[in-house]
């Protein structure tokens, strides 16, 4: 007898997304603009409870992390499109992202091989550095995210090409 599995035979749960893209979208863009400090905690205590209704297909909260990543280019093209003109009076500086907490670095397994540790004007951290340019109105020009060891002069070139007019920096950036 000859037979062939073309499967492992475990079953595979195979159901298109709950959520749209635009809706994890503004899920993502309202835990920003509501300043929670875990994303956890923002989807648990502030949507799950008081945004139901317009969010009536709600997956569970380890369901809406793993949906996350699909909607990073979309948001990156978002920013594209809304990001403000350059006004002759531009600001630069970088802020670390931490991951993390010291004490969890070698635990640590979503960035791994990703995520350096940096320091910062406040210590040191394990995570990213987010380097942005902003206009004299707060809008935002250019971003980089570079990982938590680099050097913040060097994305600097990049971030400032088509700007025109005065660049205002901190000692960290001139020096």
């Amino acid at each position: 007898m000859n037979v062939q599995l073309l499967t492992d035979g475990a079953k595979q749960r195979i159901r298109a997304t709950s959520l749209s893209l635009a809706e994890l979208m503004t899920l993502v863009v309202l835990f920003h603009q509501i300043r929670y400090r875990q994303f956890k905690s923002f989807y648990l205590h502030h949507v799950c409870q008081h945004l139901r209704g317009e969010f009536p297909t709600l997956p569970s909260y380890s369901r809406c992390i793993e949906l996350l990543p699909r909607c990073a280019m979309a948001l990156y093209a978002f920013f594209e499109t809304v990001k403000g003109d350059c006004s002759g009076l531009s600001i630069v500086d970088s802020t670390p992202l931490a991951v993390c907490d010291n004490l969890r670095i070698k635990r640590h397994r979503v960035f791994q091989g990703l995520a350096e540790r940096g320091k910062s004007s406040t210590g040191w951290f394990f995570g990213f550095k987010l380097h942005a340019v902003i206009n004299h109105r707060g809008e935002l020009l250019s971003i980089r995210l570079t990982r938590g060891n680099g050097d913040d002069r060097k994305p600097v070139p990049d971030l400032v090409t088509g700007l025109f007019g005065s660049l205002y920096a901190d000692k960290r950036l001139v020096a």
